[in-house]
């Protein structure tokens, strides 16, 4: 291999990129720069710095990237009630343009001649991180080891990383592939990789508890939104972090937002995962609950056309694209008035509707009773009957049908 100058690798400090760096060194003869994205990974980060200048590094930075996260990505996605599939709440996705849009801007002041991942071959985070830098440099050499070297398996890597004394939390029996943010905690792997085995939740969950360990007792919560953006937990305001943190705890603590999912990778191939999003959960239930006051039936109906595709957008690894900016100039139109209050009921992994309200809601008790009313003139529905079905009428008469 042709050697380098200088690289940065996206770091995590993981069974991945810690055999990465020792493998640079060896096949490109080249100083690594490591650079760590702190996306609310909280514990994890812990030792980081020394264990990648032990493991060959010769320099780290460590970047708080939580409110970019927040404010860049996860909020315009909630306010878009952006999905994968209907399911999935993006978590690994929300994280990736913005990790790989601050290695671009370290690249360049370091002068590295190549910006490295440790994403495999087979899963989605390569598409994703390597968009982000073509988006900001696009003639930046991009070197993914899973693709080019000999290592095949996670066996393999546990191999390697104790024949070069590399520290890792892991076994060959505990192995789980894991990714966590502030958004949400993910599970793959082992005994998961068989969509027919329940999932161990007692030893996997880490952000909840399972529903039988839930309260007997149900938990009510007031989520104040302004324009679309969670703004209060029940009338205390937090800003853009803490609000996701509090209601991640209120929300594993009542074992909300645990998805065991068959999801279709960008690659071709299905996975399977369990994932928790406690947090996430309920922000997207709750603004879901106050758009249904304050927003028109057409624009509701169109809108969940538009969260599908930015949901593929964000999972494509296309979130620096023109489209996906002119999806959020719609969807921030929308959100001008879902301002209000959301009361909700948790229990036991359910989220259940409390109560909703807005000054700016569309709904009209006069005109919704089932009581006398003097403003609906029920007359009127005859004669929109008779315009709405003419297409209908037709047909059949034109059929023959008697």
């Amino acid at each position: 291999m042709k050697k380098l100058n200088k690289v940065v690798l996206a770091y995590s400090g993981g069974l991945d990129t810690s055999i990465i760096i020792p493998w640079l060194k060896e096949n490109y003869e080249c100083e690594v720069i490591a650079v760590v994205g702190d996306v609310g990974q909280g514990k994890e980060l812990e030792g980081l710095k020394e264990k990648a200048i032990k493991t060959g590094a010769s320099k780290i930075y460590i970047e708080d990237l939580k409110k970019e996260l927040v404010n860049e990505v996860i909020i315009p996605c909630l306010k878009a009630n952006a999905l994968y599939e209907s399911k999935y709440l993006l978590g690994t996705a929300f994280a990736r343009p913005i990790i790989a849009k601050r290695l671009v801007e370290i690249a360049k002041v370091e002068g590295a001649t190549a910006i490295v991942h440790g994403c495999t071959g087979k899963g989605n985070d390569q598409v994703r991180f390597e968009l982000a830098i073509k988006a900001f440099a696009p003639d930046m050499k991009i070197i993914a080891p899973w693709r080019i070297w000999d290592i095949k398996s996670r066996d393999e890597e546990i191999e390697y990383a104790i024949k070069k004394n590399i520290d890792i939390p892991l076994t060959k029996e505990t192995n789980y592939s894991k990714d966590k943010n502030l958004w949400h905690l993910s599970h793959e792997g082992l005994d998961l990789e068989n969509p027919m085995n329940e999932p161990k939740y007692k030893n996997i969950l880490e952000m909840s508890v399972t529903p039988e360990e839930a309260p007997d007792k149900a938990t009510y919560i007031k989520i104040y939104f302004e324009k679309g953006i969670p703004k209060k937990i029940n009338d205390t305001e937090y800003d853009e972090v803490k609000i996701i943190e509090v209601l991640n705890k209120i929300g594993g603590d009542n074992a909300v937002g645990i998805i065991d999912i068959v999801e279709n990778r960008l690659v071709g191939m299905k996975s399977r995962g369990v994932y928790e999003t406690p947090g996430g959960t309920i922000l997207y239930y709750a603004h879901k609950e106050l758009e249904s006051l304050c927003l028109d039936r057409e624009t509701i109906h169109y809108k969940e056309l538009m969260g599908n595709k930015l949901g593929e957008i964000v999972y494509y690894g296309q979130w620096y694209t023109p489209l996906r900016e002119a999806i959020m100039a719609f969807v921030d139109n929308t959100q001008q008035f879902v301002t209000g209050e959301v009361t909700l009921k948790l229990y036991k992994g359910n989220i259940i509707t409390a109560g909703i309200n807005s000054k700016y809601s569309l709904y009209d008790e006069e005109i919704a009773t089932f009581d006398e009313d003097e403003v609906y003139n029920q007359k009127d529905s005859e004669g929109f009957i008779n315009l709405y079905g003419l297409p209908s009428k037709v047909v059949a008469i034109k059929r023959g049908i008697k």
